[in-house]
């Protein structure tokens, strides 16, 4: 039985050695090596440091490392798909960032989970620690993208660190659209799934890579790429306003009939302009993110172009 352990990485020099490490200890003890032909598959996301240097350099020490080297930043989203195209025909599938952030020790409660029949273990880290304005915004987040999407439920504390069956790495490759939101197709594709907890863990090495910008875009992502109820919503407050602009109409009418009372024109007019301005601007930007996702979509653009790899892709029949 082949195990694979896949790790996105982008300008990680200063913790791969100890992220090699680590993993290839955990995974040599608890008798997984004695059951599992493991291997780790580091994809490498256009980093502009020496990473790809230091992971060519490790696969010629040890033959269980394999890696793969975008030809540039094509984003998480593009190294994880990446990842499990290039695993397809293994039996199991970790996936795990690099910082170490996501503790390796919770590989063998995974893998044993498997064995008990699960196809998804999924790993979900407590927010103790954090800042609570974080975490307020994070519940937030939450509870707004859950009541936009239908088909799926997104947790708080559940990221990308899990174990996948080979089943459900193969209907993830499956899902060929380019505007990929993993967060969600976890969710979407199902199978049975059992959820170990784990603690939050500080950064071993670096700085993240997520700023405030690219944290709000992936946020944008979750809620459109999975329904289409922005759009509804945006009709909904547009007959509102209509009828809201209405009642104001008769009331400013039927006042000046009774009392002939001057309708106050200038700063009604100047707030009412703003407001539907507003609302207009925002309606169209969500119809341009559905609008440029289908622009997108319809290009057909490969997720990534590999510069190096020493890994050979399976062939897999999507359909």
């Amino acid at each position: 039985m082949k195990l694979r352990v896949i790790v996105p990485c982008y300008n990680e020099k200063d913790v791969l050695h100890q992220t090699i490490q680590q993993l290839v200890e955990i995974l040599e003890k608890d008798s997984i090596a004695q059951v599992y032909e493991y291997d780790l598959l580091f994809i490498d996301d256009g980093s502009h440091d020496n990473t790809i240097t230091i992971l060519q350099e490790a696969a010629n020490e040890t033959q269980h490392l394999k890696y793969i080297s975008f030809s540039r930043n094509f984003g998480k989203e593009a190294a994880m798909f990446a990842g499990f195209e290039h695993s397809v025909d293994c039996d199991a599938v970790v996936m795990i960032d690099a910082d170490l952030q996501h503790p390796p020790e919770l590989i063998p409660d995974m893998v044993k989970a498997y064995r008990e029949g699960y196809d998804q273990i999924i790993a979900k880290r407590n927010r103790e620690g954090e800042h609570a304005s974080r975490k307020w915004m994070t519940r937030c987040y939450y509870k707004m993208i859950n009541y936009f999407i239908e088909d799926i439920e997104l947790e708080d504390g559940i990221g990308d660190f899990r174990l996948l069956s080979q089943r459900a790495v193969r209907s993830l490759v499956s899902l060929e659209e380019y505007n990929r939101f993993s967060k969600g197709l976890f969710s979407w594709i199902g199978y049975r799934s059992k959820v170990i907890q784990y603690e939050n863990v500080e950064r071993e090495a670096g700085q993240s890579k997520w700023s405030i910008k690219s944290l709000f875009n992936y946020a944008i992502d979750g809620l459109i790429s999975f329904n289409y109820k922005p759009l509804r919503t945006m009709i909904y407050l547009g007959l509102f306003i209509f009828l809201m602009s209405m009642v104001y109409i008769i009331y400013l009418f039927v006042d000046t009939l009774i009392h002939g009372v001057d309708v106050p024109g200038y700063f009604t007019l100047i707030a009412a302009i703003l407001f539907i301005g507003g609302i207009q601007l925002v309606s169209i930007g969500v119809m341009g993110e559905y609008i440029g996702r289908i622009y997108y979509e319809v290009k057909r653009r490969p997720q990534y172009i590999v510069q190096a790899s020493n890994v050979e892709t399976p062939k897999f029949d999507k359909k």
